[in-house]
């Protein structure tokens, strides 16, 4: 199949309201975790995971950490205008959130009618420091614009400002504002690298309980970042995949983590990903070490586009393509690769890297769906239906899965 003819009417299923989950469990293991093993299904309890999985399995966790990435101006009018940050312009979260005086961000907006020039401004108390904030629309392009955020007092830093100031993204699906206990639960127990306006979810069910058990069964556990962007929650519009654009996500990953990916890979380890950005993630360093092998500039750009894996040479093995780019990174001196993906995984995508993955139960219609089908067929709709009717809890507080490839 040619992923670029999928129509995304064909992955769409009935998902009642009442299957959302609106709120997540008090306790983050005690969610369900249906189970897809040698095309059967079995429905059993997260805490259970560590016995489910074998011994020497190794996890990639996304550490990444959601960002209070929205911002509420009024103008003189009454009017509010919302500004949603979704990433800096550069792309270089590290210096963006060590910003002082001013910072430039790629946002959505919202009641953008209400605002077509002028500054916005806004006092706020930031570690106790009273301070004035604007914010200048320096471009605009579709649903995106180009902000600039000035504030007076340069000892404090962005990521200070977005922390005090912003307010906890949550879904738009959910339908409700954030509430003081979403300031934790709507961020997973490893959560480390800010970054994020939505959390990969499929973490939210690890404790550190969790990771004691997979310890103990020697299962292997590795950190890697993704900063997920809005894109996230955006409905595919087009009628054909080939019309539509997928989002550009930033990754931020280590050649020692990088290596133990090699080196799992040479042992022939089941490698798992905690969630679709890390899935997506795994799968771009993989497509990364192939760019390189045809490279023939002394510089490499860290990107890939969404369409470049159907194009670029099939039959390079994972383990080669791995061993390409830690040797790219090593002899250039990069301990940190910092990248992009727009990486669609579709029906027509071969995996490369993993195995099976941990993830909750998606939307319909979305891109998600698409990349869970291609690792379980066409028995994602049984998958689907049994969740439907043995009440699992849907979207990113609901319950969890883990879906192992389907032999082709």
């Amino acid at each position: 199949m040619n992923p670029k003819d999928i129509s995304i009417s064909d992955f769409s299923y009935d998902l009642p309201d009442d299957k959302i989950a609106k709120h997540p469990l008090d306790n983050r293991d005690q969610s369900k975790l249906l189970v897809w093993q040698n095309e059967q299904i079995s429905d059993r309890n997260f805490w259970e995971l560590p016995e489910i999985l074998l011994q020497n399995s190794h996890l990639f966790f996304n550490n990444t950490k959601v960002v209070h990435a929205r911002h509420i101006f009024t103008k003189d009018s009454g009017a509010k205008i919302e500004i949603f940050c979704l990433e800096p312009i550069d792309g270089n979260y590290q210096k963006a959130f060590g910003n002082r005086g001013n910072s430039e961000w790629k946002c959505i907006l919202g009641n953008s009618k209400r605002w077509k020039s002028g500054l916005l401004t806004k006092l706020a108390f930031v570690n106790n420091t009273e301070l004035t904030i604007q914010a200048e629309m320096l471009s605009q392009e579709g649903q995106f614009a180009h902000i600039r955020f000035t504030w007076n007092k340069a000892e404090i830093a962005f990521g200070d400002l977005l922390s005090e100031t912003g307010i906890l993204p949550l879904p738009p699906y959910l339908n409700r504002e954030a509430e003081k206990k979403d300031e934790v639960q709507y961020q997973t127990t490893y959560a480390k690298e800010e970054g994020s306006v939505a959390a990969p979810t499929a973490g939210l069910h690890f404790t550190e309980e969790t990771f004691e058990q997979l310890k103990e069964r020697s299962i292997f556990t590795t950190e890697i970042t993704l900063h997920v962007g809005a894109g996230t929650f955006l409905p595919v519009k087009a009628s054909k995949m080939q019309e539509h654009e997928m989002h550009r996500e930033h990754m931020e990953i280590s050649l020692e983590a990088i290596d133990k990916l090699l080196e799992s890979l040479q042992q022939k380890r089941c490698i798992i990903p905690v969630g679709t950005t890390s899935m997506r993630s795994l799968e771009t360093l993989y497509w990364y070490g192939v760019k390189l092998m045809n490279n023939k500039e002394k510089a490499f750009q860290f990107s890939l586009s969404q369409w470049e894996p159907y194009d670029l040479v099939q039959t390079v093995k994972a383990k080669d393509a791995i061993a390409e780019l830690a040797k790219y990174m090593r002899e250039n001196s990069i301990p940190m690769l910092y990248g992009s993906t727009q990486l669609l995984i579709a029906p027509g995508y071969q995996m490369r890297i993993c195995e099976a993955i941990i993830t909750n139960f998606h939307q319909p219609q979305s891109t998600l769906l698409l990349l869970v089908s291609v690792m379980v067929g066409e028995k994602w709709r049984d998958i689907y239906e049994h969740a439907l009717q043995h009440n699992y809890r849907f979207l990113s507080f609901g319950d969890s899965s883990i879906l192992f490839k389907t032999k082709n």
